[in-house]
């Protein structure tokens, strides 16, 4: 009896031995297969990270206007509203775009065109004012927009061009900046294709004697907003997905055409009948 004891002890402790070691290599497997495992709170952070790009800011326009006229108030409060709409466009593209371009991106792709739609928007709340009353002056200033985010500057200034007919480049100046004067430039213009847009001049109805400055204006106008954006396909070759040169070029310049189509209907309209159907020729396309 006193040998058979220790012989079932012995097979006790190797049982206990092999399951010990069982064990054990259980615990470095899962110790191993955790260790490849993103932490948690880290997988959220970047998610966090991922989600919240910041937001745009932009100056009040409403309370920066003088006196509405009663005759103005629904195309100024129409204009205001699209002031809204804008911003909240843009804080979308900056959500759906997140991470991608260059360093330039945002301030390219996303608050450029945002400010070059608001100047338009408020040239043209600025003219409902003065077909009626005095004509404000200076708003323009209203226009530039900020990004706000952890770490992120506000934006300096804007790549994209003050799109008024009162302070319109002659087309052949924006031209010859668009070319930039060197052979790279061109070679690099040939490579990415080029903007081109409908003729609107060649559309239009018989022009009054009285509207012609301004329909001249807006007309040499169409000509800088594409040179500009043929200019900006150029220095942005490379950035961004696919849909880039939609999203931040030609879209942007087709709100562009539509406001300045707008400006010359309205000045024919003025003295005669305004034209309609002009705004088919807003949309530009891009050939390679």
């Amino acid at each position: 009896m006193s040998r058979a004891l220790p012989k079932y002890n012995k097979r006790r402790v190797v049982f206990i031995g092999g399951a010990a070691a069982v064990a054990l290599t259980g615990a470095v497997i899962a110790g191993t297969a955790l260790a490849g495992t993103p932490d948690k709170s880290s997988t959220t952070q970047s998610a966090r990270t991922l989600s919240d790009p910041g937001t745009i800011s932009c100056p009040d326009v409403k309370s920066q206007l003088p006196a509405i006229p009663a005759s103005a108030q629904a195309e100024v409060d129409r204009n205001l509203a699209l002031l809204d709409t804008q911003i909240a466009e843009a804080n979308k593209r900056l959500v759906d775009t997140v991470g991608q371009g260059g360093a330039n991106f945002v301030q390219n792709a996303i608050l450029g065109p945002l400010k070059d739609k608001r100047v338009s928007t408020i040239d043209r709340i600025a003219i409902s004012i003065g077909r009626q009353g005095t004509k404000p002056t200076g708003l323009d200033s209203l226009a530039t927009c900020t990004l706000n985010a952890a770490g992120a500057t506000g934006a300096t200034g804007s790549t994209g061009a003050t799109d008024t007919a009162t302070a319109a480049p002659s087309a052949t100046a924006a031209a010859t900046e668009a070319a930039g004067g060197t052979e790279d430039t061109g070679d690099a213009a040939s490579a990415v294709g080029t903007i081109s847009c409908p003729d609107v001049k060649s559309q239009l109805p018989a022009i009054p004697a009285s509207a012609q400055a301004e329909v001249d204006r807006n007309l040499a106008l169409l000509d800088t907003q594409i040179a500009e954006a043929n200019k900006r396909l150029v220095d942005t070759v490379g950035q961004g997905g696919a849909n880039f040169v939609q999203n931040a070029i030609l879209g942007p310049l087709k709100d562009k055409r539509v406001s300045t189509i707008d400006r010359i209907a309205i000045s024919i309209g003025r003295q005669g009948t305004k034209p309609t159907g002009l705004d088919s020729l807003a949309a530009c396309t891009l050939t390679k």
